[in-house]
């Protein structure tokens, strides 16, 4: 029998259980010795020791005995960690730098088996990466031809995770990708039932190809599974499978019969990646390998567990002040209502980005940072990261529009005038 909560039992003969892929220490009552145990943090199912005995001791450990006190998973809360007091903080510093290296070895081997079968696009998988690392979502806008589908394709390979596609339509309805109650006829008794039918949002990578070709009630279908990562469907709310991502691709050349995504919905969204064309030897080696018998295959290099332990892990890379102080005057500047904008913000921006977007900011330096090998994030990491973060919360003005100047320009401008503190302490 497999056990996820438990009471914990105040008995000299509880036993002290590690759990061995997120390293979460648990206290448990002796009589769980010999069942299965499912981590409520990172979901690992580990066999639980038996209490260990005096060296003297000749008799056998008994065998685990059922308790009136133990119930099934759901009954009871789960297991509460052990007292702060009682962890090794150097151990804890050398666990976390040992799981920071084991994500910039893993993103070496990612990006390795990805280039496999794509060729360049370095930046897009990288800033990809990032977005799952980060556990948020990405928007992808390119012209037809670039690879995109196939890339987000190999990259769930590469992870080893389930992996669905959407094709958006005009005629898509929100039932057609989160599901829906259907009746069915027990063919035992001949009785009706409603039975609940899983839609495609039920994987762990979905790719939302096109996704301004539906209406908006088919695009805020996807908000729940985004923000929540769950799904509500005649009242009832289904929890998604995890880790989960959303994958969004967009044409930004052929715009007639398109819906363009709400603001608040594009917010949802880490970044807003362009694909752009290859260069001319990179095309070369597309055309040699696409006309040819050129084969390979991408060997999976971390599993869905491993990437959750790599979210929390990313979150404990500290952040010195001067970064969050570049964060904050860099957001901020892109405000035309805020006090310190400059001119050209009043003048060529309509509206600003929210708070989310130092959220991310904060959130995708540290991801970047350890993938390079860095255990602090640094103001280069910022700067890489503001445009693809930026890009969907800017929204100039008609004035931007008419003169040519592009969203991008306007961040320039933003991350040319932000000034840039001296390093004082790390938070």
């Amino acid at each position: 029998m497999r056990f996820f909560g438990m009471l914990i039992a105040q008995s000299p003969m509880d036993i002290t259980f590690q759990c061995p892929l997120c390293e979460e220490e648990f206290r448990v009552g002796s009589a769980l010795a010999g069942t299965e145990f499912q981590c409520p943090t990172c979901l690992k199912i580990s066999l639980l020791p038996f209490p260990s005995e005096p060296e003297d001791a000749l008799v056998a450990p008994p065998p685990p005995v059922p308790s009136r006190s133990i119930v099934p998973t759901g009954d009871l809360p789960a297991p509460a960690p052990l007292p702060k007091a009682s962890t090794r903080p150097a151990a804890s510093n050398a666990d976390d730098a040992r799981l920071a290296q084991r994500l910039t070895d893993a993103y070496a081997r990612v990006a390795e088996e990805v280039a496999k079968l794509i060729v360049g696009q370095d930046e897009v998988i990288e800033q990809l990466l990032i977005a799952i690392f980060a556990r948020s979502h990405c928007l992808l806008e390119g012209v037809p031809g670039l690879a995109k589908t196939y890339m987000v394709k190999t990259l769930a390979d590469a992870l080893q995770l389930s992996f669905r596609r959407v094709q958006f339509t005009p005629d898509l309805m929100p039932a057609d990708i989160t599901g829906t109650d259907v009746i069915q006829e027990d063919p035992t008794t001949g009785r009706r039932n409603l039975t609940f039918l899983k839609g495609p949002l039920f994987a762990q990578m979905i790719l939302a190809d096109e996704i301004n070709r539906s209406p908006p009630k088919t695009q805020a279908a996807l908000l729940e599974a985004m923000q929540e990562h769950s799904v509500t469907v005649g009242g009832r709310t289904y929890k998604l499978e995890q880790p989960f991502f959303v994958l969004a691709t967009q044409n930004p050349v052929e715009q007639e019969g398109t819906y363009p995504l709400p603001e608040a919905q594009k917010d949802r969204f880490m970044f807003h990646v362009r694909v752009d064309y290859p260069t001319r030897e990179q095309e070369r080696e597309i055309i040699k390998r696409t006309t040819s018998t050129f084969s390979a295959d991408v060997d999976p290099v971390v599993t869905g567990e491993e990437v959750m332990a790599i979210q929390r892990t990313v979150r404990k890379v500290p952040v010195p002040d001067h970064v969050t102080d570049f964060v904050l005057d860099l957001v901020r500047r892109t405000r035309p209502t805020d006090a310190e904008a400059p001119a050209f913000t009043k003048q060529l921006i309509a509206w600003g980005p929210g708070p989310r977007a130092c959220q991310q900011l904060v959130v995708g330096g540290k991801v970047r940072a350890v993938l390079r090998g860095r255990f602090h994030v640094t103001m280069e990491d910022i700067e890489a990261l503001a445009y693809p973060v930026l890009r969907h919360r800017i929204v100039p003005t008609f004035n931007a529009e008419a003169e040519g100047v592009k969203v991008d320009d306007l961040i320039r401008r933003a991350l040319e005038e932000t000034p840039r503190h001296e390093p004082k302490k790390v938070i």
